[in-house]
């Protein structure tokens, strides 16, 4: 795949420090520069390292820095908690997360998903595999017929760009979450399948996905155009799912009162209405 466990310290690193000015931190622009954004004289000064060791952790020749020393670069390139969080996973500081459960959602939190007729509820694992879902969010997601992953239906649906209103957000906000787990779980087997069918399959899954952006669920709400309702505007909650690591349950929720609340209540009827019958 081109983008190996034991080089993913490096290039974030690199990828990062051509994110941050020097007017930033109040460094002097005098001079021709060829990089954007520091060089790795400056970033090394200012965490107070030498220039060989830092050049050689971006290298790859040096993995396995102290936490001081992350929490200095950490400092010099302004990363949030959830930069932070993945540079030191990919130092191989913090503690490797448990693995996952197989891939079954307890019962209880089904039958509380499925008492929700107001709230589109999923549940997905690290790789987005969509594990369970509402009624509700399958009458949203048009029954996932695509695909019962997200990041495939975000970049491979051909409906995804008119489903999506905000669909540049979304896709690269999806794209950062992913890198986040793929720094949490690098082995974990579904994540590098999943990651190889959209390098493979994607060129703007491969555009995003070289920025190294890392960073959990950022956006509070989306905008979706759906075929049958029109244009729906939901917050979201995300949530870990403390039972089974490596699972998020995701919920949806419209203003009370709005054209979105109606929508949904329109979407729930239509739902229901194709519900099949049983027979007694």
């Amino acid at each position: 795949m081109g983008d190996m466990a034991d080089s993913q310290l490096g290039a974030y690193l690199a990828s990062r420090r051509a994110r941050v000015t020097p007017d930033q931190l109040n460094l002097p622009t005098t001079g021709l520069r060829r990089v954007p954004g520091l060089r790795r004289e400056e970033v090394a000064m200012l965490a107070g390292l030498s220039v060989d060791y830092y050049t050689r952790l971006e290298q790859g020749r040096e993995t396995r820095p102290s936490p001081q020393v992350l929490n200095a670069l950490g400092a010099v390139l302004r990363l949030d908690d959830d930069g932070r969080r993945h540079l030191f996973h990919l130092a191989g500081l913090s503690p490797a997360p448990r693995a996952a459960t197989a891939e079954r959602v307890d019962p209880r939190l089904l039958q509380l998903m499925d008492s929700w007729h107001r709230q589109p509820a999923l549940v997905y694992n690290r790789a987005y595999d969509v594990l369970a879902s509402n009624e509700l969010a399958d009458a949203l997601f048009g029954d996932f017929t695509f695909s019962r992953n997200l990041l495939m239906v975000v970049f491979n649906s051909p409906r995804a760009r008119s489903f999506y209103v905000d669909w540049d957000d979304v896709a690269k906000n999806s794209v950062a979450g992913f890198r986040l787990n793929y720094g949490t779980a690098p082995e974990d087997p579904r994540i590098r399948t999943v990651l190889g069918e959209l390098i493979e399959s994607s060129a703007e899954f491969r555009a995003l996905w070289s920025r190294h952006d890392a960073r959990g669920k950022s956006l509070d709400t989306k905008t979706f155009q759906h075929p049958d309702v029109g244009r729906i505007v939901l917050s979201m909650q995300t949530f870990d799912v403390r039972s089974a690591p490596g699972q998020e349950l995701v919920v949806y929720g419209a203003e009370p009162g709005s054209a979105s609340a109606e929508a949904l209540t329109l979407l729930g009827t239509l739902a229901a209405s194709r519900r099949p019958t049983q027979a007694d």
